[in-house]
């Protein structure tokens, strides 16, 4: 599987000063199509990122993630992966992504890529090797290839759901033309599941950590990270699962393959991380990764998911936090990422939670509103315990973009519910630079290619170059904070305590003088006792803090 560029390199060491930066770092999210270009084509590509490394270390972020960078047809944006030892021709080449990995670690900055375990491209050798073998092939084991159900084998073998609607499986064409085997699919026909009882399955990942990890990257983000594992009996999906029950989410095998890796990573000079991407209700069984042998840190969702309301986002840190303390793994806290609505947008609705099921076109939004509040949630989301991602343009206040040409979207989402989900091109469009009109910078002076995604007029206000110099804008609040973030003792990792407060207020204190208050109420709060105002989310009046605002407070004990 490896490309012409994967010829083997000297181990090449991650910073090993600081063993713990993962637990209160501020880790940026990168979607390389759509962060700069630096060739003129309309694509990100890792020559932008070089180019804007410098405003990454003034933003103030320990480490940057890339969402995959690989080789692929994009039938996914990317997860959908080909080859992982060749970076995708649209981003550049290996060496590149070498040359990035080590000049930002010059600035003081780590780089996390992302691993798809649970699939691979339908154009991956592996694949097209099984389905060139036919029925029975020891090439088709990697994968679940299944004979259909009913007399002539037309019925799909289970009637498991799909993450991204429609069908879970997909009937092949033997070699001859006649009818073959279906193979499982829990995202598009595009990206098949891998069987990871397999050992070749196990041993090509481990080998791909150890590839890249002697590139220097100082952690892997590992996307759906409680999929991997399936029941071989195919059983169907329970009516209401107990724990370990599901046939083909959270199951207990997982834990095993993550203790391997673990270790693995444990080799590595430097702390090298493992990151999950794991959606469960059960928090309990959320907490189970990160126990000391296993992933360091894992996607908080259900932060993200809750509405606007203060006692839903006090019950999710609490619940967060009380499921993080007995295996002593930070919390990670996300505002959004490339999957879901913008803050902007999403708080600005009526129904200001966020669930893939909900997204429709047409949904009500006071951007005034939504901007005020997400503004309220930054500050908020900074000050909590543990640490920080932070998407790619949520920096600058970017709404969700939901007019885009339906001849320009390419979500898989959208296409398999018919139309009926808008998908997620809306938060991947291409970041605003400086200038007054399209490309914003995105692209080099003079590129003739437009942004493979329109970029709205509106956001001539919203560009680096409009914000970098204005304190009210969202960006001068996020360097503010984040400045913050790593001047306060008690910021980052850290005990967290809560204080008596009006209904709808939110305020804790983090170590010895610093105190956060989020006035999610109806009216404008006192400010409890304290000697300055570090920063605020939104003016004061009167000397109160304002309804969907956050202030940080300098106390005297």
């Amino acid at each position: 599987m490896a490309g012409e560029n994967a010829a083997p390199v000297a181990t090449v060491p991650a910073p090993a000063d600081d063993a713990q930066w993962w637990r209160s770092a501020v880790i940026y999210q990168i979607y390389p199509r759509s962060f700069a270009d630096g060739n003129g084509d309309g694509v990100g590509d890792l020559a932008g990122v070089r180019q804007h490394l410098g405003y990454l270390r003034d933003l103030g972020v320990d480490a940057i993630w890339f969402t995959p960078w690989y080789a692929s047809p994009l039938a996914d944006g990317g997860y959908d992966v080909a080859d992982y030892r060749e970076i995708n021709p649209a981003f550049g080449r290996l060496a590149e992504a070498e040359a990035l990995i080590r000049e930002a670690l010059a600035l003081g900055i780590r780089t996390i890529i992302d691993v798809v375990p649970n699939h691979v491209s339908d154009q991956h050798p592996w694949f097209q090797a099984a389905l060139a073998a036919g029925p029975g092939a020891p090439e088709r084991d990697r994968f679940w290839f299944r004979p259909g159900r009913g007399p002539a084998g037309d019925e799909m073998p289970t009637g498991w759901p799909s993450n991204f609607s429609g069908d879970t499986w997909t009937r092949t064409t033997n070699p001859d033309g006649t009818p073959g085997e279906w193979y499982l699919h829990l995202f598009s026909p595009q990206q098949p599941d891998l069987n990871w009882d397999h050992p070749d399955v196990r041993a090509e990942h481990e080998d791909i950590l150890r590839f890249w990890l002697d590139r220097g990257v100082a952690g892997v983000r590992i996307d759906s990270a409680a999929l991997l594992v399936k029941d071989p009996a195919l059983p169907e999906v329970p009516v209401a699962p107990g724990p370990g029950e599901h046939p083909n989410q959270d199951r207990d095998e997982l834990h095993d393959i993550y203790r391997s890796w673990r270790r693995l990573a444990d080799s590595y000079p430097g702390t090298r991380v493992l990151v999950g991407e794991i959606w469960l209700p059960d928090i309990d069984r959320f907490a189970k990764y990160l126990r000391p042998d296993e992933l360091h840190t894992a996607f908080n969702f259900d932060f993200l998911a809750r509405p606007w309301d203060a006692d839903e986002l006090r019950a999710s840190i609490d619940q967060t936090l009380a499921a993080h303390a007995p295996v002593g793994a930070p919390s990670t806290w996300v505002l959004s990422n490339h999957d879901v609505t913008r803050p902007v947008t999403r708080y600005g609705r009526e129904d200001s939670s966020f669930a893939f099921a909900k997204k429709r076109r047409g949904t009500p939004t006071d951007l005034a509103l939504g901007t005020r509040r997400a503004r309220a949630a930054a500050l908020l989301t900074v000050a909590l315990p543990g640490s920080l991602y932070l998407y790619q343009g949520d920096e600058l206040g970017l709404p969700e973009v939901e007019d885009l040409p339906a001849d320009r979207i390419e979500d898989p989402m959208h296409f398999r519910s018919g139309g009926v989900d808008p998908g997620r091109d809306g938060c991947r469009v291409p970041l605003p630079w400086r200038g007054l009109s399209s490309p914003f910078g995105f692209s080099p002076a003079g590129a003739s290619a437009e942004p493979w995604l329109p970029q709205p007029a509106s956001w001539a206000a919203l560009t680096v170059q409009a914000q970098q110099s204005d304190p009210s804008s969202m960006l001068w609040l996020y360097k503010q904070a984040l400045r913050l973030r790593r001047a306060e003792p008690g910021l980052g990792d850290g005990p967290l305590t809560w204080r008596e407060a009006p209904a709808g207020v939110l305020v804790f204190d983090r170590g010895e003088r610093f105190v956060n208050v989020t006035n999610l109420s109806d009216a404008p709060v006192a400010l409890p006792e304290h000697t300055a105002i570090l920063l605020s989310s939104s003016p004061l009046v009167d000397g109160m803090l304002p309804t969907d605002s956050t202030a940080w407070l300098r106390t005297q004990h």
